[in-house]
């Protein structure tokens, strides 16, 4: 039990699944696990621990943006032996060729700063994906047929951004999508040695303007949550 988790010793599997919403964690463990139970709900952050074809598998929210991200998965590597974290989530596409519904399997996530940035200081250390989660996630996302990405991505600080300017050099550079956690993620696992990966849901698109419908998502994200099951257990 830690300050920000109730869960006691055993309630968390060796691989966690982070949605930052904690009613999608609800939604994918009553979906996707077998015998899900409540083995969080501090704050209002709730997680589940089930199986998934005999593996076990914790769902647990992780929150909004790197700050509460970073609480969460500290807490669950460093006093709960969490050894996988993957990301699952929904991001912003920002490259014509992605579309609304597709998949972004991120490689690289990219940050003007993250919680960790006081241990770097003036050195720029580059957040990478697991590859051998990165390889599977891309393998199940080819059987699956879901139209998928791999590349970088940037997580940002703000969700009400006013930088166009930074978007524009953004998307010059190739990045495929933004969200708000990924980069602290990958910056965790590595320091800890722990295997991390996202897996994203481009639920809008900052070209277009074109957004998911709150009545289709659903069936977008299942496919988001077979791929990250897939992947921790290939």
């Amino acid at each position: 039990m830690t300050i920000h988790i109730g869960a006691k010793e055993g309630d968390i599997a060796e691989t966690v699944l982070l949605p930052g919403d904690p009613y999608r964690a609800k939604w994918a463990a009553d979906a996707f696990l077998d015998n899900a139970r409540l083995v969080n709900e501090v704050r209002g952050m709730l997680g589940f621990t089930g199986t998934w074809r005999g593996n076990p598998v914790t769902i647990h929210g992780s929150g909004m943006g790197m700050p509460s991200l970073s609480i969460y998965a500290t807490e669950l590597i460093r006093d709960y032996g969490v050894q996988t974290l993957i990301r699952i989530g929904s991001c912003g596409g920002m490259q014509d060729g992605v579309k609304v519904r597709d998949v972004i399997l991120a490689m690289t996530a990219s940050s003007l700063s993250t919680p960790s940035r006081g241990i770097f200081k003036e050195f720029q250390f580059a957040p990478c994906a697991d590859y051998g989660l990165l390889r599977a996630a891309a393998d199940a996302a080819k059987t699956k047929g879901v139209s998928t990405h791999v590349g970088g991505i940037y997580s940002s600080d703000t969700f009400y951004d006013e930088r166009p300017d930074l978007n524009e050099q953004m998307m010059r550079h190739g990045i495929l999508g933004v969200e708000m956690e990924a980069a602290e993620l990958y910056t965790l696992a590595a320091r800890y040695g722990r295997r991390a990966l996202a897996v994203l849901t481009v639920s809008d698109h900052l070209i277009t303007g074109e957004a998911l419908p709150s009545d289709q998502r659903e069936k977008s994200f299942g496919d988001m949550v077979e791929i990250a099951l897939e992947a921790a257990f290939a």
